[in-house]
């Protein structure tokens, strides 16, 4: 082999350990871009079902709890599209103890009281078994896999957040977002259009003869 042959071999091996760096590195970027958008939709979702538990808007909490899950199931959405997530140390560290969920749990309860327990489908593809659900509970199981996760973001940990976000996604919250959410949509859709028809046309008169 001539020196420059050499020469042209040191080039291409340079120039493909250098593409290889630069792959890792985007890829790394885009983790971490996805990082910071999933962490601020977790911490909008949490300020939402905090501020509908505290009990201040109970004519506005169905249509806010059904907004702030319809955001969630997005982002988890987008954490089911992409590849799994690989922990760089291939192990989770302790982001510590979690925090209580009774007070959110509690307050979700109060709210309510005759609308929260509902009948779901376990799995619609492999069983037609029904099981009994609970909307608070859901609710506080969701926060509290998405605080899991930010502990983790808090700590400078985003692919460990991402990671752990995209597993408790597809393994827990997922499910639960999906079952809350059919359950409110039903009270939803019973509030708004199983009102009395005199009351709809009064309220249709007013909006055109202001």
């Amino acid at each position: 082999m001539t020196t420059d042959d050499t020469a042209h071999e040191d080039t291409v091996r340079g120039e493909a350990d250098a593409s290889a760096t630069d792959e890792v590195s985007t890829a790394h970027d885009e983790l971490s871009s996805l990082a910071d958008l999933t962490a601020h939709e977790a911490s909008a979702f949490l300020t939402a079902v905090t501020e509908v538990a505290s009990g201040n808007s109970p004519d506005t909490a169905i249509p806010l709890l059904t907004l702030a899950l319809s955001q969630i199931l997005g982002a988890g959405a987008r954490l089911g599209a992409i590849q799994d997530v690989v922990l760089e140390e291939r192990f989770e560290a302790d982001p510590g103890p979690d925090d209580d969920p009774d007070p959110l749990r509690d307050g979700l309860a109060n709210l309510l009281v005759g609308i929260d327990d509902y009948v779901y489908v376990v799995d619609p593809v492999t069983s037609p078994e029904r099981v009994d659900g609970s909307i608070t509970n859901d609710l506080a199981d969701i926060a509290l896999a998405l605080t899991h996760g930010l502990k983790h973001y808090a700590s400078g940990r985003t692919v460990e957040a991402l990671w752990w976000w995209q597993f408790s996604y597809l393994s827990s919250w997922g499910d639960r977002a999906l079952a809350a959410m059919r359950a409110l949509h039903s009270i939803l859709s019973h509030l708004r259009l199983d009102a009395d028809e005199e009351r709809v046309s009064e309220a249709e008169f007013d909006a055109l003869h202001p």
